[in-house]
């Protein structure tokens, strides 16, 4: 039960706090800069709470949708406003200082997600260490060089010590179709440049293994366990600490990875498990356990990798507060240019629509990251609320964006566009939202039962 309500839970408590986050930043410099808000809602709706300031008599409101929130100025475009409060009216303010106040939401995302990495960082981030297992024969890291027991160092002088970096930087670096070099060190500790195309590869964002594709395999231990955990499959077994398993229903077990992955896949079952123990090879029955998880039932046997091969595979990112900050920020920035450059393939025709994700998705990441623990769930934060940065952004009319780009047309010709314009672009940003929500709920849908 309590599996069933971590993801909508999670998903409302961050769609929440980034929306909150986004709409202060609204609501912050519009006070900064001398205009009166009126209202400042989490949610659209019926109010499920609301309080008046008696300070300033803004209105603070959470209401029953939390798909989004707004901060309502006084304007006398919206209804009438008393002559004494007209200098405080969001339409009798500069062109400049509108634009401060609209630009303030999607950067204050961006703040919140530079704060959220900084912290991240300062605290430490494990990551899986980038270490090549087999390389595949004839395949782009073949050709470039790459051999069983390379570390991956740094691509084009970026430093990615783990997968998850490395996984970023191809992608990026594919989509310009461009030729990568690529630092290493080898399982001698001599460290050598490799260069690898990546003009083959197809679309890059439809690539669902990118590195599975370029023919490169993370390295992982031997089937070793560890001690098995008390009353478990692998205990009511027989197996032990040190055992190295050969095969599982005859079907031969190279690594650890595989042996996870042939238990996930046989929840329920009874298997017969070649061992090795001490130079010795015996079969045991191992009935392995059925769990349900994220809506599907996976198979368990209850033992972890010996603690000596944790070294090999984790690595921890930890900087001082300085350098943290500076991390905080170049990733901020290089999350948004990627996401962008997607965003721009996409519109562009040269990937599917199927890419585009939706709240179920969402929710879904929300609910994983969050069993997980603090660090995953935060760095899921950081990712939504640049996208969220990243969207306002987009010249789109109703958007903040679409707002920006009205004032830069001010900016330039001296006047405003005028409430016709406005009115028919907004109907045209409303219906094009509608369109592509409806689009991502599709594509949801299509994963969630695919």
């Amino acid at each position: 039960m309590l599996e069933l309500l971590i993801y909508p839970m999670s998903f409302i408590v961050a769609l929440a706090l980034l929306i909150a986050v986004h709409e202060f930043g609204h609501f912050w410099v519009a006070r900064k800069l001398g205009v009166k808000v009126l209202r400042f809602s989490i949610g659209f709706g019926k109010p499920l709470w609301r309080r008046k300031s008696r300070v300033d008599d803004t209105e603070y409101v959470i209401a029953t949708i939390p798909l989004g929130g707004y901060v309502k100025m006084l304007d006398e475009r919206e209804g009438e406003v008393e002559e004494h409060d007209k200098p405080l009216a969001f339409n009798n303010k500069s062109v400049w200082v509108r634009f401060a106040i609209v630009a303030a939401g999607p950067m204050f995302n961006f703040l919140f997600a530079i704060l959220v990495l900084w912290v991240m960082y300062m605290s430490g981030i494990h990551g899986l260490k980038a270490m090549v297992g087999d390389v595949v024969e004839g395949s782009h890291a073949a050709r470039a060089g790459f051999q069983h027991g390379d570390q991956i160092l740094r691509i084009d002088d970026i430093d990615t010590p783990t997968w998850n970096l490395v996984r970023m930087n191809l992608l990026d670096a594919a989509l310009d179709s461009k030729t990568v070099r690529i630092e290493v060190r080898d399982s001698a500790g001599e460290i050598s440049q490799r260069s690898m195309k990546l003009d083959t590869l197809g679309d890059p964002v439809e690539n669902k293994d990118l590195l599975g594709d370029l023919g490169l395999k993370q390295w992982s231990p031997p089937a070793e366990l560890g001690k098995p955990i008390a009353g478990g499959a692998s205990e009511r077994a027989g197996l032990r600490e040190g055992d190295i398993i050969i095969s599982v229903d005859d079907k031969l077990i190279k690594n650890w990875i595989e042996w996870v992955q042939e238990v996930r896949n046989s929840p329920g079952k009874k298997v017969e498990v070649l061992v090795d123990r001490n130079g010795s090879r015996m079969t045991l029955p191992l009935q392995i356990d059925a769990v349900k998880t994220k809506g599907q039932m996976i198979g368990r046997a209850q033992v972890a990798l010996p603690e000596k091969y944790w070294d090999t595979l984790d690595v921890k990112i930890e900087y001082n507060v300085f350098e943290a900050f500076k991390a905080g920020v170049v990733r901020t920035w290089d999350m948004s240019v990627l996401m962008l450059r997607v965003l721009g393939r996409i519109v562009m025709g040269d990937s599917s629509v199927k890419n585009i994700s939706g709240p179920l998705t969402i929710a879904q990441y929300a609910g994983t990251t969050a069993s997980l623990g603090l660090i995953p769930f935060l760095s899921f934060l950081s990712i939504v609320s640049i996208s969220l940065g990243v969207l306002n952004l987009l010249p789109i009319p109703v958007l903040d964006g679409g707002h920006l780009f009205y004032f830069l047309i001010e900016m330039i010709t001296g006047k405003p566009v005028s409430e016709q314009f406005q009115a028919t672009a907004q109907q045209f940003g409303i219906f094009l939202l509608v369109a592509l929500m409806a689009l991502a709920f599709y594509n949801d849908i299509l994963r969630l039962f695919g």
